[in-house]
């Protein structure tokens, strides 16, 4: 898959190499692995984006996890699967900076922490303009990338610092100036994710129960996002079952969980899902639990509430921010870790039919609060903001195609 990567890129930018004055304005958008986490579901519908307002787009990650971007056209992948010695490191680092500087992108936008420190260097070597993206948790990131990513903010490296929730913007608050001066808010859109299927159909898709109360999430299996927490519902309330889409390290230890609390023919684990799977996915479940530690902005709770689940979110001040319309909540907001208390909140929205009512009306405004275009918008406006060829700042007069 590499190697079919690199020739698609290749075939690309060959013939332009020739006549560079009539190419298309090429976008890099670099992220640390490919799979189908919420970072690269918005990474990819940005892509779309992008390309639809006229701009050429490559996908590029450091190594390819799962298969979640295997079709996706001008995708490269610099390894296949995480580097676990130095000297496949150094393969990877060659082979992206090898891989910029031939396709020679006129802007890059870097996400996650790992792909903002990383992928700017190399993006800098490749003579790019720099957008950097915010898309991880600060606690989640090694205390030296905090200490690099303050440098290149303050250096200018980073052109700017897309945020996406205010939450995040105040983190920045003690930040000096110069790199304060370079942060910009752009809430993440989405793509609503509607199945016309009923429920019935749907449980029967992944082969999950019918006559039961289904719980669900979507979520990476990752230690953060705190599933052990929905996963111990089920000893409280033995009628439940409970259906986990995604993968990550810590389904071994869920699956460990389960069995010790004799909840493990309960416990669904679908994998990882495509967007229309997610769709269907939604639309089985009677309620979305979201028990995660923090976010910096929790894009799947938003999608299953906008989707007309009952959303029961993990009581922090990001998932406050975005679930909420005009003062409204559109999810019951919990302490995941108070077991008793998260299993009366999910007994609410199961039973309570005008609370849930009230807040699937609710979330319908979520669709317009996070809009997909207005989100494409504010980026291209940023492009052009930073573009250094002519071709760029043109393209700001093109009105949105295949919308």
């Amino acid at each position: 898959m590499r190697e079919r990567g690199a020739t698609l890129a290749s075939n690309a930018y060959a013939g332009e190499r020739a006549a560079p004055a009539a190419r298309r304005p090429r976008i890099a958008l670099i992220q640390t692995q490919a799979e189908g986490a919420g970072a690269q579901e918005v990474m990819r519908i940005l892509g779309d984006g992008l390309t639809a307002r006229g701009y050429e787009v490559h996908y590029l990650f450091f190594f390819r996890r799962t298969a979640a971007f295997d079709a996706q056209p001008n995708t490269h992948f610099c390894a296949l699967q995480r580097p676990n010695s130095v000297r496949s490191l150094a393969d990877m680092l060659r082979d992206l900076i090898r891989h910029l500087r031939a396709l020679q992108p006129d802007v890059a936008l870097t996400f996650q922490h790992y792909g903002n420190l990383i992928g700017t260097a190399a993006a800098r070597l490749a003579g790019a303009s720099v957008i950097a993206n915010r898309t991880s948790a600060r606690a989640l990131e090694p205390k030296w990338t905090r200490v690099f990513d303050f440098a290149l903010g303050v250096t200018g490296l980073f052109d700017r610092i897309v945020v996406n929730s205010k939450a995040v913007e105040d983190e920045y608050q003690s930040f000096p100036k110069v790199y304060r001066k370079r942060i910009v808010r752009i809430d993440h859109g989405f793509a609503p994710k509607r199945s016309g299927l009923s429920r019935r159909e749907a449980r029967l898709r992944f082969g999950l129960p019918l006559d039961v109360a289904l719980l669900g999430s979507v979520a990476r299996l990752h230690r953060e996002k705190n599933l052990g927490a929905a996963v111990r519902l089920l000893a409280q309330r033995p009628g439940w079952h409970i259906a986990f889409a995604g993968q990550g390290d810590e389904r071994p230890l869920l699956e460990a969980q389960a069995r010790e609390l004799n909840v493990a023919s309960r416990v669904h684990f679908l994998g990882e899902l495509g967007r229309e799977q997610v769709a269907m996915f939604l639309r089985s479940l009677d309620v979305f639990v979201f028990p995660t530690r923090m976010e910096t902005f929790g894009l799947a709770a938003v999608e299953a509430a906008q989707a007309g689940v009952p959303v029961a979110a993990s009581d922090i001040e990001v998932m406050r921010e975005v679930l909420t319309v005009d003062g409204e909540p559109c999810a019951l907001f919990v302490n995941p870790d108070d077991t008793p208390s998260f299993a009366s909140a999910v007994d609410t929205l199961l039973q309570d039919g005008d609370l849930s009512s009230s807040l699937i009306a609710n979330s319908a405004a979520l669709e317009q609060r996070y809009s997909l275009d207005a989100m494409v918008e504010r980026y291209v406006a940023l492009i052009q903001r930073i573009a250094v060829r002519p071709q760029l700042a043109a393209l700001g007069d093109q009105p949105l195609v295949n919308r």
